[in-house]
Parts: structure tokens; sequence; C-alpha cells
């Protein structure tokens, strides 16, 4: 009898302790791992540069390569003519004013935009040859007077607040030309059509307002410029092409 109580008292006492020991440390809940779930990306939406816009800019042409020479006609005939005399390749400060439309398709922007553009954008060079035995020297002078253009623009939104177009279009250009001799100075007008071809880009500062960067190559082909002298005539061909790096700010609305 007292050993079967022995044994039942150490069998208590056992419990007790491996009771008190669990209680000593705490539950500890069961653990399982979680699968690993991959982040998704979210696609960032592109901005709104879609509406109407006006805008204002500040450039400077560069890069002309106007070479001149003259032909002398006589009632009509040619009788002479003379190349490489002078370099009249303009350059120089400018201003411009635009106004555009743009479409958008998800990140592709794309519109027409008409602008117009003035300033100080000139050359002027002298020359010397000789004629028939006589030296005849002077000076020629090319002028810009201001430039019409319409172009369309193509844009791709690489981040919300970013786009990078291309520009192609037609151009129109009022200019002067100046030759100055022995005999005094004539300067005749005339106009001429070409095309431009340019890259940008821009970045929008708010909802309404945004700034740029603007290369334009514009070519107005070659046009002959004559300077009357009674029956008689100089001529010269005109070639004023050049190149233009302008910024700009744009509002839209």
């Amino acid at each position: 009898m007292a050993s079967k109580f022995t044994v039942s008292a150490c069998a208590t006492i056992a419990l007790f302790v491996a009771s008190g020991s669990t209680l000593a440390g705490g539950y500890i809940a069961p653990t399982t791992e979680s699968p690993l779930i991959p982040p998704v990306a979210v696609p960032v939406p592109a901005s709104d540069w879609a509406g109407a816009y006006l805008g204002g800019s500040i450039g400077y042409a560069f890069g002309s390569d106007d070479t001149v020479g003259y032909d002398f006609l006589e009632a009509g005939e040619l009788v002479g003519s003379v190349s490489d005399v002078a370099q009249v390749d303009v350059k120089g400060v400018n201003a411009g004013l635009h106004a555009g439309y743009r479409w958008q398709r998800n990140s592709w922007v794309f519109g027409p935009e008409l602008w117009v553009e003035a300033g100080s954008i000139d050359a002027t060079d002298s020359f010397s040859f000789d004629d028939d035995g006589e030296t005849i020297t002077g000076t020629v002078e090319s002028s810009v007077n201001y430039i019409v253009g319409l172009q369309m623009k193509t844009g791709y939104v690489v981040n919300p607040e970013t786009l990078v177009y291309g520009t192609a279009g037609l151009v129109y250009g009022d200019f002067d030309y100046t030759t100055a001799g022995p005999d005094g100075s004539s300067t005749q007008g005339y106009d001429a059509n070409g095309y431009s071809v340019g890259l940008g880009v821009e970045r929008k500062l708010n909802a309404r307002t945004s700034v740029f960067a603007e290369w334009q190559y514009r070519n107005f082909g070659k046009t002959d410029v004559s300077f009357p002298d009674g029956a008689d005539s100089l001529v010269t061909r005109a070639t004023p092409e050049h190149h233009n790096i302008k910024l700009g700010v744009n509002f839209a609305f």
C-alpha cells in the first residue's frame, strides 16, 4: 500500500513540474511560413498633355552656308560671272510666338503648331574681284526679317512630366539682300518657301505651365536676287538656310 502511494505521489509531482515549466515559458503558437508574393508593378499614368496652348521662345540662329557669287547680265544676256567672292552665313538672336493644339493617345502626343519668329539674324561680308582689269570692291549683306512656320509635332511621354518630340513642317521667310559697291548700294527684298525639321524636349512645371528646349533646321532653297541697273542687272543666288536652337515656355488652357 505504501509503495502504491509513493508511485502515485511521484507521478503527481512529475506532472506538476512539467506543467510549471510550460507555464514559465508561455504559450508558443505554431508557426507556418507564408508563400512569398512578388510585388505587382503598377503602371504610372501619363500626364494630360492634350488641349490648346500658347507660348513664347528666345533662340539663336547659326550654321548657315550662303556663298556669294554674281552673274552680270546686259539686256538679259549673261556676259560674265564670279563665284565665291563672299560669305553671308546668317546668324543671331531671335524671339518667337506660337500657338498649337495637341491630342493624346496613351503616351503618344501629336498636333499642329503655328509659329512666327523675328530678330537680328543677318550677316555682312566684303568682296573683291577683277572685272576686265578693274578691281571691284564692296560689301554684301543678307538678313532675315521674319519667318512663319506651320509644323506637326509628334512626341512620347517618357515619364509623367516629360515629353520628347520631333517636328516637321513648312516655312515661309521674308528676307533682304543688300549689295554695296563703288556706285552706291541697292537692297532687294525677297521671300522664299521651304521646310523645317526638328527635335525637342518639354517638361511640365505644373498642370498648365511647361518649359521646352528645341533644335530646328530650316531650308528655304535657292532664290535668284536681281539688282537691276537700267537694261543691265547683277544677279546673285541666296540660300538662307540655317539652324536654330530655342528655349521657351508653354501655357495650356
